[in-house]
């Protein structure tokens, strides 16, 4: 039985559209699902699949890489509460946008593409961090503690 298809929501803040995967099921992943099936060639549908499965393997690629860097990140958190050091690095954070908006210029990426995923990355870093913090007994509060109005969440280094 094919899985449906990601549906279109709206970002309230930045409106944005995304896509929302549905509710996960026990089912498995079906690599030819799709909407187009029986609506194109099945040489085109062929092809097409074939392409994403290469897409799939780089998704899985991502998947295990990020909860990679999250367990490393998770050892610097630990550090941070142990020491009583804040969460948030902004010194380290601009260093590693700029370096991450030059390595997708080399790479061809959008280099705003690539600052908007790392901002989001290094702000699920950031509340990992305050968690750990806090599992520690440790407030957010002080010199460098994040603000509200802080652009820019702790890389992890």
């Amino acid at each position: 039985m094919p899985m449906t298809e990601p549906r279109p929501d709206t970002d309230a803040e930045t409106n944005e559209t995304t896509r929302t995967a549905p509710a996960a099921t026990s089912q498995p992943y079906d690599p030819a699902a799709s909407s187009l099936t029986g609506h194109v060639d099945p040489a085109v549908m062929a092809e097409l699949l074939s392409i994403r499965s290469s897409i799939d393997n780089f998704d899985a690629t991502l998947v295990y890489l990020l909860a990679e860097r999250f367990k490393v990140t998770q050892r610097v958190g630990f550090l941070k509460a142990k020491h009583h050091l804040p969460p948030a690095d902004p010194t380290r954070e601009a260093a590693q946008i700029a370096r991450l908006r030059r390595l997708a210029e080399e790479a061809q990426l959008d280099p705003a593409f690539a600052e908007k995923f790392l901002n989001f990355i290094i702000s699920e870093v950031i509340r990992h961090h305050q968690a750990i913090a806090e599992d520690h007994g440790q407030s957010r509060t002080g010199p460098e503690a994040p603000r509200e109005e802080a652009a820019r969440p702790d890389s992890g280094a």
